[in-house]
């Protein structure tokens, strides 16, 4: 068996669904379907949590290298809490560098996903926050994160165009209206799949 291992926030712990309908255990099983073994996914992940919470729990927790999968999912929340891109930068490149050592120090072993646009959800239209405000950092910030990811040689998941599908499907969001259901979740592992896949063929 791979072990997996997903580093992330509300979006990777699956906040307001149950732990099966999370996007790293759908993953998990969608692989096992292809006949790809990989152990359920080890997840460090909190709710709320921003790039340095995420970095502060890492250096906390014992880890067993080299993991086979390492999943990055992080930055609503810098967004959310109006925090600064140039810093988003600094940290999440540093966050990439940890998870590629992770991986063995493979690059072509991590995927990082891009942040979703939680002001396209029922709570982000009745916020009272600028939506298209929120539409343009979320865009800065993933291209941000994207430049990093490439410049370090790790793989790149695009699942925001998706995650503003839910202005049109309400059923994409869960009961509290603001995270992700398991039916988006499942279309971001319809994305996720096959470079998870082709890596782990490898």
């Amino acid at each position: 068996m791979h072990s997996y291992l997903a580093l992330g926030d509300s979006y990777t712990i699956g906040e307001a669904v149950g732990d099966s309908e999370r996007w790293p255990a759908q993953l998990v099983a969608r692989l096992h379907e292809r006949g790809v073994a990989l152990d359920a996914p080890r997840i460090i992940a909190i709710t709320g949590w921003t790039t340095d919470e995420l970095s502060a729990a890492m250096d906390d927790t014992t880890f067993a290298p080299p993991y086979a999968l390492v999943t990055l999912m992080i930055g609503v929340n810098n967004q959310y809490r109006g925090r600064d891109v140039h810093e988003y930068r600094e940290q999440f490149d540093a966050l990439l560098v940890r998870a590629i050592h992770l991986a063995g120090d493979d690059p072509t072993r991590v995927i990082v996903l891009s942040t979703p646009d939680w002001g396209a959800t029922p709570f982000g239209h009745a916020s009272g926050r600028d939506t298209a405000k929120i539409t343009a950092q979320i865009d800065a910030f993933n291209a941000t994160a994207h430049a990093a990811t490439s410049a370090r040689g790790a793989s790149w998941v695009d699942v925001t165009p998706v995650s503003r599908e839910v202005a049109h499907d309400p059923s994409l969001a869960a009961h509290d209206g603001l995270h992700p259901s398991a039916a988006m979740y499942a279309r971001w592992v319809a994305l996720v799949l096959p470079v998870a896949e082709s890596r782990l063929r490898r």
